[in-house]
């Protein structure tokens, strides 16, 4: 973008940060949007989440779906990746749900947090940020 040195698009709460100055972004709590899980501080990149309180249509029932079983995911509630773009963002966040993050490091540049439905969050090292566990 000709001109502009700081930015940001958001795209339904999937973002794209473009500067140098650090940029808070709440991490929604899955279950209640009044509150947050954590900040994530982002600074020239993308941030995309994924919970299972999104596109739900009954109890249990949500659009992500463990491809093993063909049941929805039950012990992953959400995630929250922050990569250096919003396509690799979105589909790390997805792919949390049903891999171990030590399966995805060896191969992508990311930071996530991942919350648990026992309310458990896992954050890795480098996330830039902070989770209220």
């Amino acid at each position: 973008m000709r001109g502009l040195e700081d930015f940001v698009v958001d795209g339904s709460g999937d973002m794209l940060h473009r500067g140098e100055a650090a940029l808070g972004v709440g991490l929604e709590h899955p279950f209640d949007p009044t509150k947050v899980v954590g900040v994530a501080h982002l600074r020239d990149a993308s941030l995309c989440a994924s919970a299972v309180n999104r596109r739900k249509w009954g109890d249990n029932l949500h659009h992500i779906l463990d491809a093993r079983t063909g049941r929805p995911v039950k012990d992953v509630v959400a995630t929250w990746v922050v990569a250096k773009d919003a396509a690799t963002a979105d589909g790390l966040a997805t792919a949390l749900f049903v891999v171990p993050a030590s399966r995805l490091v060896p191969s992508f540049d990311f930071s996530f947090v991942r919350m648990f439905a026992d309310g458990r969050a896992e954050v890795s090292d480098n996330f830039d940020g902070e989770a209220f566990t």
